[in-house]
C-alpha cells in the first residue's frame, strides 16, 4: 500500500556537468555482475561494526511454531530480567532500552511469519503463519499489561534522568505507550481493554488474510474483451478455451487493463462488480466486530472515537485536523472535479450516442484512458514497450546510486520463500559500508498479497555491544511476468510504483536510527509516505527516462519529448478524478472510525458507499468494496495520510526543482538522505522537515501541482 502510491510531478533542470552525469546515469548494457556471496558482505560490514543478516525462513509448519516459542520464552526471560532491575539500580540501559531491544527480537518472528503469511506458494504454510500470526499479536499485545515492567520503566522515568535526543523520545514515547495501552486505568478497565486489544489484532490479521485468499475469476470471449491488447490477451494462461479468456478480478494490473481499455461498458460492469464484491461473505462480519471494538476501546481509553485515538501520535494529532484537511482539498478540488466529470461524459455521450448518459464507476478509467488517446495521443499499453521491467530496476538502481551516493549489488541469497525471489545489497559509494538487504518478489503468483508493498523482515538498531543490526526488507509487487517471446512490459504508472515501493526500502535501508522504535519507516503514519512519493518524481522525467527508458524491439528508440509531456498534461486533465477518489477512500475510513454508529455490516456497507459517493461516484448498493479495502486492517483512520504526505512530498521536491542540477543534484540528494531516511521517527518529523527545506513547509507546491493554486 501497501503502503501506496501517489505521484509528483518534478522537472529535471540540467545545468552545468550534465553531460558528464549523462554518462553516470546511463545504463549500461553489460552482463549482470556475479552475486556476492553473504559471507563476503558480512565480513564487509564487521570492518564497520555492523551486522547484517538474512532471515532464517522456515519451511515447515512445525518450525514455524518452534520459532515462535522460542521467542516467546526468550523474550518472556528478558521481560524478566528487566523487571527483576531494582529502582535503585535502574538505568536507561536496563530499562528503556531493553525493552527496545526486546521488541526488536519479537519483531523478528512476527516479520518473518507474516512474509510467508502473505506470500509463501504453499497453502500449508500460509495457513500456519496466520495462526502463529494471530497468535504471536495477542501474546505481544500482553506485554504491555506486565506491570512490573511498567514498574521497572516507571521507577527510572522518576529519576528524571537528563536525557537527550533520541534516547529522550525513547523514554517519552514508551511511558506514552503504557498510557495508551490502559496501564493507568483501574485493574478491572485494564483488564478489558486487554482483552479487547487481542480481539482486535486477531480480527485485523484475519481481514487481512482474507483479502490475500480472496479469489475471482471472469470469464470472457475475445469479442468481449475487444478494445484489450493482444499482448494482455497472450500472457500465460489467461487464455483458458478456444474462445474463452480468464481475467482475474483479485489481480490488479489484470482489473485495471481490462478497465482502462475494453470498450463494453457490460464487460467493465462485470469485472467491477467481481472486484468489488471480493472478500465480502469473509470481511463483512469481521468489520462489523472491528469498528464497534474499536470504538468500544478508545472509549476506554478516554478517546471520543478510533479516530482520535490513532491519530494522537501523528503529525495530524485529531481526527478534527485530518477530516478538515480532507474536507479544504475535497473543496478546492471540486470545480476541477466536476470540469473533468463533464468531459469524460461528453466522451461517454459520443460512444453511447445517449444525449445524457450517467457516468458509472466502472466507467472512469476506460473513458479517462480514452481522453488521453484522443486528446493527448498517449495509449498507455503502447507505452509499455519503453519500459521492459529488468531494464527499468536498473535504471532505477543507478538513479539512487548517483543522487543519494549507493552502490546496490546482487547477492546470493542464502534462503528463499519462493523461485524467482532476487536479494540485492546496498552500499555507501564513498565508504564500501553496507547498509541493508533487499529481496526483491515482483511478480503475481497463487496465494500471494495482490498489491505493492515494502515488509519489514530485520530492522535496524543499534545493539547492545556497539555493533549496528542493519537492516533487511522485502519489496512484494505484482508486475506483470514476462511472456515467453517477450520480456515484463511496464504501464509508465507502473514504473511510478516501483520507484515508490523502492522509496520505502530506501527509507528503511539508510536508517542511522540508534533505537528500533524509530528505524526507517518507523515514523508517524501520515508522514510515512513522503520519502517514496519524493523518489516517484523522477519517473517523469525525460531526462531520467533516457537513462534506461527505450523500446526493448529498438533501443535506439527513447520517448519522444511530446509523448512525455502529453502524458504529463493527460495526468494534469484528469488529476482531480485521481484525487477525489483517493479523497473517497480517506473519508470513508474517517467517517467509519469517527461518526459511524457501530452496527450491523450492512449498514457499515450504506454509510461507506455513501461517503465514497458523495465525494467519488456512486457505488452500487450491491457492492461491498470495504471487504476488500485492506487499509482498514493496519491503516485504519489513516488512509488521508497518503494526501497528507503527498502534500509534503511536493515541498520537499522544490529543493531539487530550484537547483541547477535538478534531479541529479547528488548533493541535495545527500541531505534527503541525511536529514529524511536516515533519520527516521529519531526525531519529529516537522524538525526533519526543516532542516530539509531551511524552512516550515507549504501547501503551495501540492495545490500548484494539481492545478489548483
Amino acid at each position: 500500500m501497501s503502503i501506496l502510491i501517489l505521484p509528483v510531478v518534478l522537472k529535471w533542470l540540467l545545468g552545468l556537468g550534465g553531460i558528464a552525469l549523462l554518462a553516470v546515469w546511463i545504463v549500461p548494457e553489460v552482463p549482470a555482475a556475479d552475486p556476492w556471496p553473504m559471507d563476503t558482505l558480512r565480513e564487509r560490514a564487521a570492518a564497520f561494526r555492523s551486522v547484517i543478516a538474512v532471515p532464517d525462513f522456515e519451511t515447515t509448519p512445525g518450525a514455524l511454531r518452534q520459532s515462535v516459542a522460542q521467542t516467546q520464552a526468550a523474550a518472556s526471560a528478558a521481560l524478566d530480567a528487566l523487571a527483576s532491575v531494582p529502582a535503585r539500580q535502574a538505568t536507561f540501559e536496563n530499562t528503556v532500552r531493553a525493552l527496545d531491544g526486546i521488541h526488536h527480537g519479537i519483531a523478528l518472528a512476527f516479520n518473518r511469519s507474516y512474509l510467508i503469511m502473505q506470500t509463501h506458494p504453499e497453502v500449508s504454510l500460509r495457513e500456519a503463519a496466520a495462526t502463529l500470526v494471530k497468535e504471536l499479536q495477542a501474546w505481544w499485545v500482553g506485554l504491555d499489561y506486565r506491570e512490573d515492567v511498567y514498574a521497572a520503566v516507571r521507577a527510572y522515568a522518576d529519576t528524571r534522568p537528563a536525557l537527550q535526543g533520541e534516547d529522550a523520545k525513547l523514554l517519552e514515547e514508551t511511558l506514552r505507550d503504557f498510557r495508551r495501552a490502559g496501564l493507568g486505568l483501574g485493574q478491572a478497565e485494564r483488564a478489558e481493554v486487554e482483552v479487547l486489544r487481542k480481539e482486535l489484532a486477531t480480527l485485523v490479521t484475519d481481514f487481512e488474510s482474507n483479502i490475500t485468499r480472496a479469489r475471482q475469476a471472469v470469464v470472457f470471449t475475445r469479442a468481449e474483451l475487444a478494445g484489450v491488447s493482444e499482448s494482455f490477451l497472450a500472457q500465460p494462461g489467461l487464455q483458458t478455451g478456444p474462445d474463452e479468456f480468464t481475467v482475474l478480478a483479485h489481480v490488479t494490473w489484470h482489473y485495471t487493463t481490462v478497465m482502462e481499455n475494453a470498450g463494453s461498458e457490460a464487460v467493465r460492469k462485470r469485472l467491477f462488480l467481481a472486484r468489488f464484491n471480493l472478500a465480502r461473505e469473509a470481511n463483512l462480519p469481521l468489520l462489523e466486530k472491528l469498528v464497534g471494538l474499536r470504538a468500544r476501546l478508545a472509549r476506554k481509553l478516554g478517546y471520543p472515537t478510533w479516530a482520535d485515538y490513532q491519530l494522537e501520535p501523528k503529525m495530524a494529532k485529531t481526527a478534527g485536523a485530518a477530516r478538515q484537511f480532507l474536507d479544504r482539498l475535497k473543496t478546492g478540488l471540486q470545480p476541477k472535479f466536476d470540469a473533468e466529470l463533464a468531459e469524460l461524459r461528453a466522451l461517454k455521450t459520443r460512444a453511447t450516442g445517449q444525449a445524457d448518459p450517467p457516468l458509472h464507476k466502472w466507467d472512469w478509467r476506460y473513458y479517462s484512458n480514452q481522453l488521453k488517446k484522443e486528446r493527448y495521443t498517449v495509449d498507455a499499453e503502447q507505452l509499455r514497450v519503453f519500459f521492459p521491467y529488468e531494464k527499468v530496476l536498473r535504471g532505477m538502481f543507478q538513479a539512487c546510486q548517483h543522487v543519494f551516493g549507493l552502490r546496490i549489488e546482487p547477492v546470493a541469497p542464502p534462503a528463499l520463500w519462493a523461485p524467482g525471489v532476487q536479494l540485492q545489497a546496498v552500499l555507501d559509494a564513498a565508504t564500501g559500508e553496507p547498509l541493508g538487504l533487499c529481496y526483491l518478489d515482483m511478480h503475481p503468483r497463487e496465494g500471494k498479497y495482490n498489491h505493492f508493498a515494502q515488509f519489514e523482515l530485520i530492522e535496524g538498531k543499534l545493539l547492545p555491544d556497539g555493533q549496528y543490526q542493519r537492516p533487511t526488507v522485502g519489496l512484494i509487487c505484482n508486475f506483470p511476468p514476462p511472456a515467453p517471446d517477450k520480456p515484463s512490459l511496464l504501464a509508465h504508472q507502473e514504473v511510478v510504483t516501483l520507484f515508490h515501493e523502492f522509496g520505502h526500502a530506501l527509507h528503511s535501508l539508510l536508517t542511522r536510527a540508534r533505537h528500533r522504535r524509530f528505524s526507517g519507516t518507523s515514523v508517524p503514519r501520515d508522514f510515512v509516505e513522503v520519502p517514496s512519493q519524493v523518489l516517484e518524481s523522477w519517473a517523469w522525467d525525460k531526462r531520467v527516462l533516457d537513462r534506461f527508458a527505450a523500446d526493448y524491439r529498438d533501443e535506439s528508440r527513447k520517448i519522444p519529448s511530446e509523448i512525455l509531456d502529453r502524458l504529463k498534461a493527460a495526468r494534469l486533465a484528469t488529476i482531480g478524478v485521481f484525487y477525489r477518489r483517493q479523497l473517497a477512500m480517506g473519508l470513508l475510513d474517517m467517517v467509519l472510525h469517527s461518526e459511524a454508529q457501530p452496527g450491523p455490516a450492512e449498514e457499515l456497507v450504506r454509510q461507506a458507499n455513501a461517503t465514497y459517493g458523495e465525494t467519488f461516484l456512486p457505488l452500487p448498493e450491491d457492492t461491498a468494496f470495504i471487504a476488500y479495502f485492506g487499509h482498514l486492517g493496519g491503516y485504519d483512520a489513516a488512509y488521508y495520510g497518503y494526501a497528507w504526505a503527498d502534500a509534503i512530498a511536493a515541498d520537499l521536491a522544490t529543493v531539487f526543482e530550484q537547483s541547477s542540477r535538478g534531479f541529479s543534484d547528488a548533493e541535495a540528494g545527500r541531505r534527503l538522505r541525511d536529514e529524511i531516511y536516515a533519520v527516521g521517527g529519531s526525531r519529529e518529523v516537522q524538525d526533519s522537515i526543516r532542516q530539509f527545506l531551511g524552512r516550515e513547509t507549504s501547501i503551495e507546491p501540492f495545490l500548484k501541482s494539481l492545478g489548483i493554486a
